[in-house]
């Protein structure tokens, strides 16, 4: 029994108010070190003008007995006092208020994940570097910027994990911006050095060769910048006199998304997958098909519990059968489970095909515990997952059954016949439960349940519900899931004639 969570949304809430606070210690800190100087300052003022008076004539100074006793009691107590004024330190509060709060703080692996994180939706929705930059997403209008220093960052965390397709993208923003006269604290010519190596090891030579010359013309010294253009210059006359062509300058157009392909990855339903997160190729188009789909309330074959309140129920697809139940969890139920799950967190896993561990996995974006969700209505007595994707947050396509039926976690219960996905949060943008193979898109809607069989009646797995949970590009999505399994199923469901019934 799983409790799934991002590097949740509801985690980073946290975070915001560890972030005031740390903020209200640092003004107490700037007050009492300012405090402090002040006091230091009026020591300063005051000694000052005895120094000025007794250094004028230190004989006739010292004549007076009073003056005597005064230059023996600030030597001897005052400047002491000054002394231990001056190793106070006020920063011992904020420090420890720190080191406390330090424990909770995000490590360098979140860091990095946020990053491609925001790489992630920029792929999936297709947004450009400049969008993102300014925070301008589909529908929402915030003051959320990334700096050159930010994307600097994006670029160099892309650079650091080989993936040169988005360094560039990244990178250029940095240096567009940059040259649009933001100030910064990375120099043009870091930017130039990663950015130029990135766009060679896309194929670019020219634009490649161009850039360096750039950064030739900034760091006349630079230490890789001149070798780096020779090799640049040589190889690309190789290349030129092999396909007998003469050289084209590179366009001085800044590098936008789509100049050069992103890199296939593992997952053979890339394309089709973010096309559906994105609200295209949505295969329940045309009105014949959609005549098919109907809603009605649900009383269980006439179960004694909901007789008097039937479920309503509404038909999402048709073939394989997809079905929204309609306010399933109230919202007490809803906030009971999240508040279950926040305290328990920890990075989400999957089993390895091959050796059958438990491992992280980057395609999964997700953090996750183990906990017992007992609730109070009939139709879920526990829940398998409770899952919580912050912005990035993400599934890609999987199946929820095991492709190996004798797997030892599935030797009591059997496989997974049936999936009930509850929808506890709405989403602003993204988010969506997709389903590849057959062009489906389900949206988040608060309160309500989805539910489909995963395996035929033979028992054989239906690969056409293979599914994903796009990232989520605005907003906090939470879910629960409840995995009905074979055994004790028999009679409910019995077999079908075929493998596919």
């Amino acid at each position: 029994i799983f409790i799934l969570l991002c590097v949740s949304a509801g985690q980073m809430t946290d975070l915001i108010y560890t972030e005031k606070e740390l903020v209200q210690s640092l003004r107490e800190y700037i007050k009492a070190e300012e405090s402090k100087l002040a006091a230091v300052k009026s020591w300063a003022s005051k000694l000052d003008a005895v120094t000025r008076m007794s250094t004028a004539d230190p004989e006739g100074y010292l004549a007076h007995p009073v003056n005597a006793y005064k230059l023996m009691k600030r030597l001897n107590t005052e400047w002491s006092e000054l002394e231990s004024l001056v190793l106070q330190n006020p920063a011992d509060g904020f420090v420890s208020n720190m080191s406390v709060h330090r424990q909770y703080f995000p490590d360098q692996e979140d860091e990095t994940g946020a990053a491609k994180a925001l790489m992630r939706l920029q792929d999936t929705y297709q947004l450009d570097s400049e969008a993102f930059s300014k925070g301008k997403l589909p529908g929402v209008h915030a003051n959320a910027v990334l700096t050159v220093d930010d994307c600097f960052d994006m670029g160099k965390t892309a650079y650091n994990d080989v993936d040169y397709y988005h360094a560039v993208l990244w990178l250029q923003q940095a240096l567009k911006q940059l040259d649009d006269g933001e100030e910064a604290v990375v120099s043009k010519a870091d930017i130039l050095d990663y950015l130029s190596y990135s766009v060679y090891q896309m194929g670019d030579l020219p634009r490649a060769i161009e850039l360096t010359r750039r950064l030739v013309a900034i760091d006349p010294t630079h230490q890789r910048a001149g070798g780096n253009l020779r090799y640049f210059e040589q190889l690309l006359m190789k290349q030129l006199r092999e396909m007998n062509q003469s050289y084209q300058p590179p366009s001085e157009e800044p590098i936008q998304l789509g100049t050069y392909s992103r890199p296939k990855d593992h997952l053979p339903e890339r394309d089709a997958y973010e096309a559906l997160c994105r609200g295209e190729g949505i295969q329940m188009v045309s009105h014949r098909r959609r005549s098919r789909l109907f809603c009605r309330y649900q009383d269980g074959k006439r179960n004694p519990r909901l007789l008097l309140k039937p479920v309503k129920e509404e038909d999402e697809w048709d073939s394989p059968h997809i079905v929204r139940y309609l306010d399933m969890l109230s919202d007490e139920e809803m906030e009971k489970i999240k508040e279950l799950a926040k305290p328990r967190l920890a990075r989400a896993t999957v089993r390895d095909p091959k050796t059958g561990v438990l491992t992280t996995a980057n395609y999964r974006v997700s953090k996750r515990t183990v906990y017992l969700l007992p609730l109070p209505n009939n139709h879920l007595s526990l829940a398998d997952q409770v899952a919580n994707y912050g912005v990035g947050g993400q599934y890609e396509p999987h199946f929820d059954f095991s492709r190996r039926p004798f797997d030892s976690n599935l030797k009591h219960d059997g496989n997974r016949l049936a999936t009930f996905l509850n929808y506890m949060s709405d989403v602003e943008a993204g988010g969506a439960t997709v389903f590849p193979d057959f062009g489906a898109a389900i949206r988040p809607r608060k309160g309500t349940s989805v539910f489909w069989y995963n395996l035929f009646k033979s028992g054989e797995g239906d690969y056409r519900t293979r599914h994903a949970a796009c990232p989520v590009l605005v907003g906090s999505k939470w879910v629960s899931n409840k995995w009905i399994h074979e055994r004790g199923q028999e009679f409910r469901r019995p077999c079908g004639l075929t493998e596919v019934d």
